[in-house]
């Protein structure tokens, strides 16, 4: 595969980031499966600390919030929060979305991360509630295990095997 191929189906596998594919790149990749991609894309976003961390994370939308209802997220996520209902929310649910978005940023300085594929909303509402009651660094550290399990569920879709 080369650079040009490879950017061109992994660049937006990581939100809005396509400087870490780059740095994959840089570092060989093994293309072999979604399986095999998927460690050396840990690798890459285990290795992010402090701001750099905090950045990445914040580079995600909030689920079922203003950038979702304008079309503004990646593909990926419009089709992840589509099969969870969440672009389909009525009034309550959405109210109760945006404001568990605000106490979440408000307590954590980053949006609730969370693989919706395959979860309807009163799951996610449900883990919402939960994960706002945990430590600082438990939640940053389920953010990031979220982020893995939608990496995973992203890769298998390029290598259709989802």
């Amino acid at each position: 595969m080369t650079r040009a191929d490879f950017l061109g189906r992994f660049a937006s596998v990581f939100e809005n980031r396509p400087d870490l594919a780059e740095a994959i790149w840089a570092r060989g990749p093994d293309c072999r499966s979604a399986e095999t991609l998927h460690a050396d894309f840990l690798a890459v976003l285990r290795a992010l600390r402090g701001e750099a961390l905090t950045g990445f994370l914040n580079g995600h939308p909030d689920l079922a919030g203003a950038l979702l209802a304008r079309g503004a997220v990646t593909e990926d996520s419009a089709r992840e929060q589509g099969s969870a209902g969440l672009d389909a929310l009525d009034a309550a649910a959405q109210a109760r979305f945006l404001a568990l978005n605000a106490a979440y940023r408000a307590r954590f300085g980053f949006p609730f991360i969370m693989a919706v594929r395959g979860c309807g909303a009163a799951e996610i509402l449900a883990a919402f509630e939960r994960r706002l009651g945990q430590d600082a660094a438990a939640e940053r550290a389920e953010a990031v295990r979220q982020i893995g399990l939608i990496l995973l569920l992203r890769l298998r879709d390029r290598f259709g095997t989802a």
